[in-house]
């Protein structure tokens, strides 16, 4: 059984450039009060402030929120990125954390390097480590491609094999941003049914999206964040019918229903 425990985490960066009086009055201007002192005395952005919740086997979680909110922090903290500088996580279960399209992967190494790279850091087994190889190729469709280093791939083709990697280990919890839900309409085809099975095969979803829609089909929970801190929980409907103007919640409405009565 999987379970992620968030509990009064706030997480800040310090500038360290913060003397210059200039910056700081930029800054002040944009974090709208988000600045303090950390212990060290420093000038200090509070990216994340006193953020709890609680996740079990079952549970689909949702962030919304507009761009600087703390979504991606959020996220980021919870897949171990960044460290709270107070509160404290629990989390129970294998995580897989989709957040960038590169997914950690070393670009001077071969798409086929990264991608045993990945499986031995999961203890696979030579066998299924053949599986995944394989696997990998068989979606991303980038063919003698996966012998090259990665930094001479184009865009579209990271994301391909950083989709088709990401998407091929199953895991307990899921934590997931944007990026995995942007692409051309062939992409996103092909990508779809493979996404949804991965998503449903997760105990638990973490979900960041300025998608509606996607968030009302895939959540049973949402979570408003605003300034770094969360402004309401609760279920999709009751969220985006407060933080949507009146007509985009009817059509994001409109649309997930659509594409559950499809599915």
């Amino acid at each position: 059984m999987a379970k992620l425990l968030i509990e009064n985490v706030s997480v800040s960066f310090p500038l360290y450039h913060g003397e210059s009086r200039s910056l700081k009055k930029t800054m002040l201007a944009a974090a709208s009060g988000r600045m303090k002192q950390d212990s060290r005395k420093r000038l200090a952005v509070e990216a994340l402030r006193d953020v709890s919740f609680t996740l079990n086997t079952g549970d689909r979680l949702g962030f919304i929120g507009s761009n600087g909110a703390g979504k991606t922090t959020l996220l980021r903290t919870m897949a171990g990125i960044y460290e709270p500088v107070a509160g404290r996580m629990v989390i129970e279960g294998v995580v897989t954390a989709l957040l960038d399209p590169g997914q950690g992967m070393n670009t001077e190494l071969t798409g086929n390097e990264n991608i045993r790279l990945r499986a031995l850091f999961n203890g696979y087994s030579e066998a299924r480590i053949k599986e995944l190889q394989e696997d990998v190729a068989q979606f991303s469709e980038l063919g003698d491609f996966l012998s090259l280093p990665v930094r001479t791939y184009s865009s579209g083709m990271v994301v391909r094999l950083g989709f088709a990697l990401a998407t091929a280990i199953r895991p307990q919890i899921l934590l997931m941003d944007e990026w995995i839900l942007a692409g051309d309409a062939a992409f996103l085809g092909k990508a779809r049914e493979r996404l949804e099975m991965m998503v449903g095969s997760a105990e638990i979803l973490v979900l960041s999206s300025h998608n509606a829609a996607i968030l009302m089909q895939w959540c049973n929970r949402l979570i408003w964040m605003e300034g770094g801190e969360v402004r309401a929980d609760g279920t999709p409907e009751e969220i985006l019918a407060a933080y949507l103007p009146a007509d985009q919640f009817e059509q994001a409405k409109a649309s997930a229903e659509r594409a559950v009565a499809a599915a």
